[in-house]
């Protein structure tokens, strides 16, 4: 059956967007070389489950803050939550999502990163309830 190989970040300000997310999780970014200010996204070791991406110009408005979620989105795991929310708050994210339990699964939070995005960050934990 099909999997998910790929994610693509827009971002109004690539630059920004590249930082906050090396600051978050230690992300590599590499320019594309192509005509457009692509950059591919290197989210860890081919050894490790998980993909990777990229990161475009945004070419239209950012997504309106507060509406529902309308989008495709991408969860990345965090060995710890609370931790992390702090951290892409402290980087100029906002909360969309406050913590909850999914029970038996673990803890998850969404956030808007730099750009509007909206982003899960979960936290295994089969004791969450």
């Amino acid at each position: 059956m099909p999997r998910v190989v790929d994610f693509e970040i827009h971002a109004e300000d690539p630059d920004r967007a590249e930082k906050f997310y090396i600051a978050l999780f230690g992300w590599k970014f590499a320019k594309w070389g192509g005509p457009l200010d692509y950059r591919v996204i290197v989210t860890g070791p081919e050894t490790e489950k998980g993909i990777n991406g990229g990161l475009i110009k945004r070419m239209g408005a950012a997504p309106a803050k507060g509406q529902a979620v309308n989008a495709f989105v991408c969860t990345v795991e965090v060995p710890d939550l609370d931790a992390r929310v702090a951290k892409a708050t402290s980087l100029g994210a906002a909360i969309a999502l406050p913590k909850m339990a999914i029970p038996g699964v673990g803890w998850l939070a969404y956030i808007h990163d730099t750009e509007g995005n909206i982003l899960g960050l979960m936290q295994p934990d089969s004791a969450a309830a």
